[in-house]
């Protein structure tokens, strides 16, 4: 079955997801965060079929996620690389894996968390705010036609 493409929807979400919304190329992304950059790299990190990867990988490029770069040890070999749209995907990741943690473990069971990478310590929870500073709950937030604006 063929999917059906997003990609002139109106609503952010659905386009985001038409570009980002398999879980491969969010993995794929989460990886590149942490410093992934090569091909055999992210196969064995994910532990992904080639074919899987080469087409996550190739359509990620093609929308500007990542870049292909020489490599930087200076080898014959290419490296991905976050364009800045990619690394602006940090947020979402953190957002998914706040929500993870919180959500998909039982108490005591094993997980991971993301810190400051200077300091060590956990990420503060993400949080929603309006242009004013105040803490929104989902009650709080509707969408509207950007046109409205």
């Amino acid at each position: 079955m063929k999917r059906k493409s997003l990609e002139g929807n109106i609503c952010p979400v659905a386009r985001t997801l038409d570009l980002i919304g398999d879980w491969w190329s969010l993995l794929i992304i989460r990886d590149a965060l942490e410093g992934i950059s090569r091909f055999s790299d992210f196969e064995k990190s994910l532990e992904i079929a080639k074919n899987m990867l080469s087409t996550r990988l190739k359509g990620l490029v093609e929308r500007d996620i990542l870049r292909l770069a020489p490599a930087s040890d200076g080898s014959a070999y290419k490296e991905y690389v976050l364009t800045e749209k990619g690394r602006a995907l940090q947020t979402v990741i953190v957002a998914l894996s706040q929500w993870g943690g919180e959500f998909m473990f039982e108490p005591g069971e094993a997980g991971s968390v993301m810190v400051d990478a200077q300091k060590g310590q956990p990420i503060r929870k993400l949080e929603l705010r309006s242009a004013d500073g105040r803490l929104l709950a989902p009650d709080d937030v509707a969408t509207k036609r950007a046109i409205e604006y």
